[in-house]
């Protein structure tokens, strides 16, 4: 691919701020702007390497948002973070040997699980309740795991994190969305560290992408933190439910296949 034109590039700019504003509240950004740059000709494995450099400017983004209304302490979080980046450079090294297709086959029902638990679970909105675990064994499994899977695969990355934070830490639903952007960028960057080297960027349209995932995050956290959980909740379902569609829609999916449709 020798360049985008400009027309193109402005689509991207759209998706990306539309992008940016959906992952800041309830993540899935990925399900706008990966199949907005397969549209736009881009190839796969270019299209997974750009959308670490864009989406590294929402997650940033969004974290300098909530970070500045006390919603996470950047400081305290530090080593959470830094096991989000060793697990996501670590899944982005073994994409190769990662069992992709199996993947492909759970996650939408793990998306419409996610999705089905916080519809009728009752009682979630922005108050913490009950930890299951402690903040440093949290932060040494679950968090390098969904770090892992975030450089490896990516999609619903954001999801997975919510849930992990609202059952597993506690946390309410706003202060969850603000620590998953944080572990999010974290992750990102990880992986972005080893596709630089991979040399599978193509660095304009990744950075004219990010300053619209910047301003779209932007948008969309301060909008997060007026509403709170009356907009996070179900705009999270919405995005898994979607992305579940999403994918199943895919006639070479798995699952199509199998059934024959």
């Amino acid at each position: 691919m020798h360049d985008v034109t400009l027309q193109i590039l402005l689509l991207l700019f759209a998706a990306a701020f539309f992008a940016g504003f959906v992952d800041s509240i309830a993540g899935g950004g990925g399900l706008v702007t990966v199949p907005a740059m397969l549209l736009a000709g881009i190839p796969p494995l270019q299209t997974l390497g750009t959308n670490k450099v864009q989406s590294i400017f929402g997650s940033a983004s969004a974290t300098i948002a909530y970070a500045r209304q006390g919603h996470v302490q950047l400081r305290e979080q530090l080593p959470m973070a830094l096991m989000a980046v060793i697990g996501g450079m670590f899944g982005a090294m073994l994409a190769t040997v990662m069992p992709s297709e199996v993947l492909r086959i759970i996650l939408p029902f793990l998306l419409i699980a996610i999705a089905l638990y916080f519809a009728v679970k009752p009682n979630l909105g922005d108050v913490e309740k009950h930890r299951r675990m402690t903040a440093g064994l949290f932060g040494v499994t679950f968090v390098p795991l969904i770090g892992f899977y975030d450089g490896a695969f990516g999609p619903g990355t954001g999801s997975f994190l919510m849930l992990a934070f609202v059952t597993l830490a506690g946390f309410g639903l706003l202060k969850a969305t603000a620590h998953t952007k944080l572990l999010n960028f974290g992750s990102n960057l990880g992986s972005l560290i080893v596709f630089i080297f991979s040399g599978a960027i193509l660095w304009k349209v990744g950075l004219i992408m990010g300053v619209g995932q910047f301003l779209g995050a932007q948008v969309g956290s301060r909008l997060a933190m007026r509403i709170g959980a009356k907009l996070i909740k179900p705009l999270l379902v919405v995005v898994c439910i979607a992305f579940a569609v999403k994918l199943l829609s895919d006639p070479a999916h798995p699952v199509r296949i199998w059934l024959g449709l």
